[in-house]
């Protein structure tokens, strides 16, 4: 942990939070994982063994809780961490507004579906199995197609076909349903300009948008 040596309160939370990947693995659990493989699932560029330690740091800190329940682990935030909520929610507000411009390396389809997989409007779905398939032709395979499988209330992000029929595929780059995920574009703007592609039933890819809820940054105002 990194020592500043200043009695701020400033750079006393800093010892605890700017080690690499600790805001993010907060990011996750305030969006709701509770166990490792969903956390490694959110930043899956984190190996497991820095993932670990983080993890222990945090519980260390009093910032998470480790529970163990029939030999299953789960982690939650302590009052601790779900005080750092508004804090991680003004850096993401801050980041859409100021740090708008994507590189290549910034672009993940593991982190766009798992974080898209958490925000999708059950509600407005048909009764029944419904299967979302994403296809990015400008990734390379096999990282070019994901599945969402919703079955009443749960959802699935496969990343190998999981033998359901489709009912609506999306296709377009990687980059373009990342900014429609952030609200950077319009999903209406995207199909009109061809850049997204829908195939399925006309009944559902008429409906489609509104089962994929965007991220909680996309309503942030952008500067003018």
């Amino acid at each position: 942990m990194t020592r500043y040596g200043q009695f701020c309160p400033v750079a006393k939370a800093m010892e605890v939070l700017d080690e690499r990947w600790t805001l993010l693995i907060i990011r996750e659990l305030l969006s709701g994982s509770r166990h490792f493989n969903e956390l490694r699932r959110g930043v899956p560029r984190m190996s497991p063994s820095l993932l670990s330690q983080r993890l222990r740091t945090l519980t260390r800190a009093g910032i998470v809780e480790r529970r163990e329940d029939r030999n299953r682990v789960s982690y939650e935030l302590t009052t601790a961490g779900e005080e750092l909520r508004p804090v991680v929610e003004a850096l993401g507000g801050w980041g859409i507004r100021w740090i708008g411009e994507l590189g290549v390396e910034d672009l993940d389809p593991h982190l766009l579906l798992w974080d898209m997989h958490r925000n999708l409007n059950i509600d407005a779905m048909p009764d029944g199995r419904i299967v979302l398939a994403f296809v990015f032709p400008d990734v390379a395979r096999p990282a070019d197609r994901w599945w969402l499988v919703v079955d009443g209330d749960e959802v699935d992000v496969c990343d190998v076909d999981p033998g359901h029929p489709v009912d609506v595929t999306v296709t377009g780059g990687l980059a373009t349903m990342t900014r429609i995920w952030r609200g950077d574009i319009e999903w209406d703007a995207a199909v009109g300009a061809g850049s997204l592609e829908l195939t399925g039933a006309a009944h559902l890819r008429r409906v489609v948008r509104g089962w994929l809820r965007l991220s909680g940054f996309a309503a942030v105002p952008r500067p003018t």
